[in-house]
């Protein structure tokens, strides 16, 4: 029954791959049989239009006055002028039912590599008693006001948890006030906030070897997103202080200071530390950027990651294990929260035809794992955007990692992170779809059969 199973699956794999080339080929097909060599040109102009609208883009990044308000016109009139030129000739149709043909080419691709793309790394539960003496951070402020419009403070004491309401007005250190209930014989510590605040206390949780509670109060909950908790109802985090398992996740420092999701130096490093960001990002951004991209302004930096070194990049990004950049359905997720191992990214583009390679190529960008990374400049402090937040640190900056130092109380019953979209591998595409028969069956199969000299291991979970 199971390897039936198995063959029956591997099948439908094999005839959804077949369906993807299939389709990938009448998509490039309709345009010449329709259009003929005028349908293939026009193809080209489009592709042109492309690169044009990307390298417009750049332009009105990197420029100003007259100069970024024709590339902005530019950047519009492209895209709409071969729009035109397709609707003139009567092929708008073809290029709309090609468009829908790759879509169906991708989505029946990523089914046919389901069971060998990229996965999710399941991180191990560990099963403990539930704290005691719980203490949470909660900010009033963060996501907008969800702390309220959630009633995360009662929820929280009804669980027998000790609250401490952030002031707005006021700042507090939230290190030190976690620091203090440890002292006061708390076994658990938590916040409601955004994941600079869930960093620092998540240090001194990690310091001294006591979960650490994330609840999903922030604005973005990227950290939360990664460890599958729900961002759309933070109230069931709270869930973990009487039906709740442990992680292990990995926890990154820049020089001393702890961060969660990524560290980042050069643009947005000096984007974020103007004083009008919080108030206007798109207009803070607009003004910084052409210096900063034509490095008019703002440091000079390098990068060695383990033996690789990246000189004079406008950005580097650090990150707590490394983003998933193969597939913008996936982009800015991380496979893994345990791997030991940071991510870097490191930009730099000097002119409008590397924007368009690097907008159209996501693998143009310098990217590699580490266990270190250090980020020289050539100023004595560098501007740092640490979990989104504003902060600047001594050079050289020292990135690490230490894994699975940090204990992650979540609950039991949570949505989980779904599986990361496979990478298109075209050439193993080809290969599926020309199996035939019983060759389909993958190889696991076989291995997993019952040594003659051995009991069959049960599975649990599908008993």
């Amino acid at each position: 029954m199971g390897s039936t199973s198995v063959e029956g699956r591997h099948g439908r794999q094999i005839w959804a791959a077949r369906g993807a080339l299939a389709a990938v080929a009448v998509a490039l097909l309709l345009p010449l049989v329709q259009g003929g060599v005028a349908g293939m040109i026009l193809l080209a102009v489009g592709a042109a239009g492309v690169g044009v609208t990307c390298a417009a883009l750049w332009w009105t990044l990197s420029r100003r006055g007259i100069l970024r308000v024709a590339a902005a016109l530019l950047a519009v009139a492209t895209p709409a002028g071969v729009v035109v030129l397709f609707a003139r000739a009567n092929l708008l149709w073809v290029v709309s039912v090609s468009a829908l043909l790759w879509g169906a080419a991708v989505w029946s691709g990523r089914y046919a590599l389901r069971s060998t793309g990229l996965r999710q790394g399941r991180l191990k539960e560990y099963r403990t008693p539930p704290p005691l003496h719980p203490f949470l951070l909660l900010n009033p402020r963060s996501g907008g006001g969800k702390v309220e419009r959630f009633s995360l403070r009662e929820k929280a004491e009804s669980l027998g948890a000790r609250v401490v309401l952030l002031d707005p007005e006021h700042h507090q250190d939230v290190t030190a006030l976690a620091r203090e209930a440890v002292a006061d014989g708390a076994d658990l510590l938590g916040v409601a906030g955004g994941d600079g605040t869930q960093a620092l206390v998540a240090a001194v949780a990690a310091e001294h070897g006591l979960p650490f509670l994330v609840i999903s109060a922030g604005t973005r909950n990227h950290f939360a997103m990664d460890l599958g908790l729900d961002r759309d109802d933070p109230a069931a985090c709270l869930d973990a202080l009487t039906d709740g398992v442990e992680l292990r996740v990995d926890l990154c420092f820049a020089n001393d200071r702890p961060f969660v999701n990524n560290a980042s130096f050069g643009v947005y490093g000096a984007v974020v530390q103007s004083p009008g960001y919080r108030d206007d990002k798109v207009g803070t951004a607009l003004d910084l950027l052409p210096d900063l991209l034509t490095r008019q302004r703002g440091p000079r930096l390098t990068a060695h990651a383990d033996g690789t070194t990246f000189t004079d990049p406008q950005a580097v990004l650090v990150s707590n294990n490394p983003y998933h950049i193969d597939d913008p359905l996936g982009f800015g997720r991380r496979q893994r929260l345990n791997s030991g191992r940071l991510g870097v990214l490191s930009v730099k583009v000097d002119s409008a035809l590397e924007a368009a390679e690097l907008l159209l190529d996501p693998h143009g960008f310098g990217a590699l794992t580490a266990h270190e990374v250090i980020i020289d400049a050539d100023e004595p402090r560098l501007q740092v955007g640490l979990d989104g937040e504003a902060t600047t640190l001594d050079t050289p900056v020292r990135c690490r990692i230490e894994r699975r130092v940090l204990r992650v109380r979540v609950p039991r019953e949570r949505p989980g992170v779904p599986d990361l979209p496979p990478r298109l591998d075209w050439r193993r595409l080809r290969k599926l779809a020309a199996t035939v028969g019983r060759t389909a069956v993958p190889a696991r199969s076989a291995a997993g059969r019952t040594h003659p000299d051995k009991p069959a291991r049960r599975d649990n979970r599908a008993a």
